[in-house]
């Protein structure tokens, strides 16, 4: 098929990961991908191209009320380049990352007649009311209501996130469940000297010795990092009793790394605590084979979350929030632990019962392998899922 793919991100970042990680699962499987974006992501599988489009930084530091104006504007610029696009490509359908106040997909698909599947990740419009503040959120209310609507079909993160939408009133037959993924692959650790040699190639990356200490186990994150996703409660485990042989590696960056770094050097525990920074996501399956055990203390309610499936095709033993749009991939004390978000005591006891138990950590972290085959958390079977929607509305009205 002949797939159209839109977007507005400009940032190498999970989203990015997302597009690229996609659009390759869809020329891998023989489908020709035409991208439309302000930077196009998918155009190198490792790094994103900077050609096109980083003109548009100076958008990101307008006053909130300009911005959301820019935001709002971008559909009808969108929806002339797609339309100019699809003249000479000629596109089955149109497949579109959903960005803040954007209908310029919808506007397109319209006018050509096709049918239009949106990738919708989070309520925009609820969740930047609570991070950025919205100047016009019912404006922009109206604008995501009438995308979701719009939509030949809604291709969501989690069945959580599809019921938020079927709440909008989102007609639940267009709703269809496609997760984060991960490419399988990467996480043959034989292909590159086995895990063994890739392990200490990564701890010294990391800033580790090569070789742990007797009873050393690392604890591990990786992402960019705000004060709510609670490793200020990691932290303060270090300095519990019992508990001298953690250390704690946060790979990536964010704005709690200040005070993260502050409160490490007040319990005394900052020789135990690495912030070796980011590192470029192709790198991520090896360094991984750093950690022993995996941490993901919070996400947000209805995300679907790219680390944990990374952590998952490591092998590697997860503790995790205890909340449903997690149940949809993992279950407690089979696949991973599961503790109350918040909760540094519950933490605690996931954490120690993962320290003494070696033959826990191997089972959760197998089991949580064979999840990935077992329910389809890859991008090939997510590429899959969505031509296969496609392919049934492709000649037909939407």
């Amino acid at each position: 098929m002949k797939i159209l793919y839109h977007h507005r991100t400009r940032a190498d970042d999970g989203q990015a990961v997302h597009i690229r990680s996609l659009q390759k699962a869809f020329r891998d499987a023989g489908h020709v991908v035409h991208e439309v974006g302000l930077v196009k992501q998918g155009e190198q599988e490792e790094e994103a191209s900077e050609d096109s489009g980083s003109s548009w930084g100076w958008v990101s530091h307008l006053p909130r009320f300009l911005l959301e104006l820019a935001e709002f504007g971008y559909s009808g610029l969108a929806r002339r380049r797609i339309l100019t696009e699809a003249r000479t490509f000629q596109p089955d359908f149109i497949y579109e990352r959903y960005a803040f106040g954007n209908a310029g997909g919808l506007l397109a698909a319209s006018r050509l007649g096709i049918p239009f599947v949106l990738e919708v990740n989070s309520p925009l419009v609820d969740e930047l009311s609570k991070t950025r503040g919205l100047s016009l959120k019912s404006a922009a209310r109206r604008i995501e209501l009438a995308v979701f609507k719009g939509a030949t079909r809604v291709c969501v993160v989690t069945q959580v996130l599809g019921d938020i939408l079927v709440g909008m009133g989102v007609d639940p037959e267009r709703v269809v469940v496609t997760p984060n993924g991960v490419h399988p692959e990467l996480f043959e650790y034989e292909n590159i000297g086995g895990r063994p040699a890739c392990r200490a190639r990564s701890r010294r990356d990391l800033g580790l010795p090569s070789e742990p200490k007797e009873g050393e186990l690392v604890l591990g994150f990786v992402g960019y990092f705000r004060d709510w996703h609670r490793l200020d409660l990691v932290v303060e485990l270090l300095a519990k009793p019992g508990l001298s042989g953690l250390r704690l590696v946060i790979v990536g960056e964010g704005p709690a790394g200040d005070s993260l770094r502050e409160q490490a050097v007040k319990l005394g525990v900052s020789e135990r605590v690495h912030f070796p920074g980011p590192r470029r996501h192709d790198r991520i399956p090896e360094l991984l084979t750093a950690f022993d055990i995996a941490l993901m203390p919070a996400i947000n309610a209805y995300a679907s979350a790219l680390k944990l499936h990374e952590y998952m095709a490591a092998r590697l033993p997860v503790i995790a929030p205890d909340q449903p749009n997690l149940y949809e991939v993992v279950e407690h004390g089979k696949s991973a632990l599961l503790v109350p978000s918040g909760d540094g005591p519950a933490l605690e006891r996931a954490v120690r019962s993962l320290a003494d138990d070696p033959a826990l950590r191997h089972l959760l972290g197998q089991n949580a392998f064979e999840q990935i085959g077992r329910l389809g958390l890859t991008w090939k079977a997510n590429a899959e899922r969505v031509v296969q929607v496609a392919k049934g509305l492709v000649g037909k009205s939407s």
